[in-house]
């Protein structure tokens, strides 16, 4: 299994343990790598969704695995590239959202495939252009 950009759905399936396959994959990731790896605009999306909860237990357990994990920032260059993708996807318009190229930029960028199961927004990107290596852990192994 090589090195991956979770998206934050695929974080989320995890830590809820919602569907076998993933949790599975995840596992087997984890035994291969030792860690997760997620951008840090995925921490900013699970916080804020705990946060307008009220379920601050849950964002403290998120972040200690945070620590744990490989976070990677979104530098000047993925920043670069997720504006020129937002702006190109909107003048073809088939726009997805902000947080959306930031991480598929940041998986560009590390040269990293990105696990999700929102396949059809990040279709988008590949189909304006960009050298995005989709790959979903919701399928059975």
């Amino acid at each position: 299994m090589r090195r991956a950009l979770l998206d934050t759905d695929i974080l989320s399936e995890v830590t809820k343990a919602k569907d076998a396959a993933v949790v599975r994959r995840a596992h087997a990731y984890v035994a291969s790598h030792g860690r997760f790896t997620f951008s840090v605009v995925s921490v900013m999306e699970v916080v804020a969704g705990y946060s307008q909860r009220q379920a601050e237990q849950k964002a403290r357990q998120f972040l200690e695995m945070a620590r744990r994990s490989e976070v990677l920032a979104l530098d000047a260059t993925a920043a670069e590239l997720a504006g020129r993708m937002l702006a190109d996807l909107r003048r073809a318009g088939t726009p997805i959202g902000v947080p959306d190229t930031m991480i598929a930029a940041t998986a560009i960028h590390h040269a990293l495939p990105l696990v999700t199961g929102n396949t059809s927004d990040y279709d988008r990107v590949r189909s304006a252009g960009y050298p995005l290596i989709v790959e979903t852990w919701r399928e059975p192994t």
